[in-house]
């Protein structure tokens, strides 16, 4: 009995005192936030950089090749510090925009080389037939190319959006109020660290699950046609 007391009391303490729990609900919704906007534009970006380091030019290969080695080498907590304390430090840009910027380039550097990675992996003599058979360049990399890398990236790509969701985590350093700084405030708040860090713990594992869920669902709507 007095362990299931103890129990109710911590989740009474942590999340209905206070209306704690609209408080962690807010640190969620910056969390996904944060993690949905950078995955998003670094999508974007990636392509981009992809598209620049298997272009014909090449200038345009080299210097994707220097960004990228940038931006995938530089720790993201350091490359959003850098944002927030030197680059946009006499800005008003709120500091949720600025980690979006910076997980966005972070997460586009390793999101170009899974694509360009996952479209080397496709055999090339397929995109040839297809040229034979009357198709485009452009039609046969939509029709032949595409589809293929797009099923060899999809385990990458999902870690890889399973790691920015954990990454957020930093955030706070440059006082944003995420769902790791929500926590850790109603932690320091009750007294009662451990029930309020393990909550986070299991909502971090609910994200990540739900990621699983979504990528899940788009497998099997793609075997079903």
């Amino acid at each position: 009995m007095e362990f299931f007391e103890t129990i109710v009391n911590s989740l009474c303490n942590n999340l209905i005192g206070g209306n704690a729990w609209l408080v962690l609900l807010n640190g969620l919704w910056v969390t996904l936030l944060i993690s949905a906007s950078g995955l998003l534009l670094g999508t974007i970006i990636g392509a981009i950089l992809c598209a620049m380091r298997i272009s014909d030019v090449g200038f345009l290969r080299t210097l994707s090749k220097i960004i990228i080695a940038f931006l995938r080498g530089s720790p993201v907590l350091l490359l959003l510090m850098v944002f927030y304390y030197v680059v946009f430090a006499n800005s008003r840009i709120d500091a949720v925009y600025i980690a979006i910027i910076a997980f966005a380039l972070n997460n586009g550097a390793h999101i170009a080389e899974i694509m360009r990675s996952a479209l080397s992996a496709v055999d090339k003599k397929q995109l040839e037939a297809a040229r034979m058979l009357g198709f485009s360049k452009f039609r046969a990399f939509l029709a032949i190319t595409l589809p293929q890398a797009g099923r060899i990236a999809k385990p990458v790509y999902q870690n890889a959006t399973i790691n920015l969701i954990q990454w957020t985590s930093v955030v706070g350093y440059v006082t944003i109020t995420d769902l790791t700084r929500t926590v850790n405030n109603i932690g320091a708040r009750t007294g009662d660290p451990f029930f309020a860090l393990f909550l986070g713990i299991l909502l971090y594992l609910c994200l990540s699950y739900f990621v699983n869920f979504l990528f899940s669902i788009g497998s099997r709507k793609k075997e079903v046609l």
